[in-house]
């Protein structure tokens, strides 16, 4: 397989869209790491995947702290020798009226997106510069290029991620390194079952989005044979973003 015994360090792993992720490089031979701040979770999600017979380790991370960064990069490197990919998923959300949402709470959420974005990069490709190859997926959002009212911290973070991403891809490219981005529509991450018949209907693929959709543009671009793929901005929504929406 593409990715047996490679190192991938996966951050906001514990559950959803990062723990999906995880499996799913986990099922194709990888040896994973896992970074979250829910260190019950964390572990339960490192213990889920050994018990199906990958590999696993839980760091905890919380990604606004640069310390927290380093510590998971470096354990990763003590644990397995080396890093291969990095999936920047960890992320948080806030829908609040412009009006109301104060400064503090702009920053948290641009500093736990995108800054997380920038130094988990730099710290992983610190180590994937040593034998010059290396794969970084970001995890940005439809709501980089369309929005919804009261999003304006959580649109402004995501669009940020997609041009870090070109940036980051330019400057690590002499390295080796490649940097790509998806974003995803709705991936529904609970009750999948729950959903009602509009609720899939409304998408041109016929169908929410899952998991494991996020989890298979992860695994095509940060495979090491799709070595021209580097700068792109996926986006992964069941063709929402180009529906055009009338009232009638």
């Amino acid at each position: 397989m593409a990715f047996d015994e490679l190192v991938v360090v996966v951050t906001g792993a514990a559950q959803g869209i990062g723990y999906g992720v995880a499996k799913a490089f986990a099922e194709q031979g990888a040896r994973l790491v896992l970074g979250d701040r829910n260190e019950e979770q964390g572990a339960a999600a490192a213990a889920a995947i050994r018990n199906e017979g990958g590999q696993a380790v839980y760091v905890p991370c919380d990604v606004r702290h640069e310390d927290d960064i380093k510590e998971l990069m470096r354990t990763a490197v003590d644990e397995y020798g080396t890093i291969d990919i990095l999936i920047n998923n960890a992320g948080v959300s806030r829908w609040k009226s412009p009006y109301d949402l104060t400064s503090d709470e702009w920053d948290d959420i641009l500093n736990t997106n995108v800054r997380s974005c920038f130094l988990a990069t730099r710290e992983a490709a610190r180590y994937m510069k040593k034998h010059g190859s290396g794969a970084v997926v970001n995890m940005a959002s439809t709501r980089a290029i369309m929005s919804e009212p009261d999003t304006e911290a959580y649109a402004a973070s995501k669009g940020a991620i997609v041009a870090l991403t070109h940036a980051m891809a330019v400057s690590l490219g002499p390295d080796g390194i490649r940097v790509n981005c998806i974003s995803p529509g709705w991936i529904e991450t609970g009750n999948y079952e729950s959903l009602k018949k509009a609720d899939h209907e409304q998408h041109p693929a016929g169908r929410v989005g899952k998991p494991s959709d996020i989890a298979r543009a992860c695994l095509y671009l940060a495979d090491p044979d799709n070595s021209f793929v580097t700068g792109t901005h996926l986006v992964v929504d069941g063709g929402m973003t180009r529906k055009m929406i009338y009232e009638p």
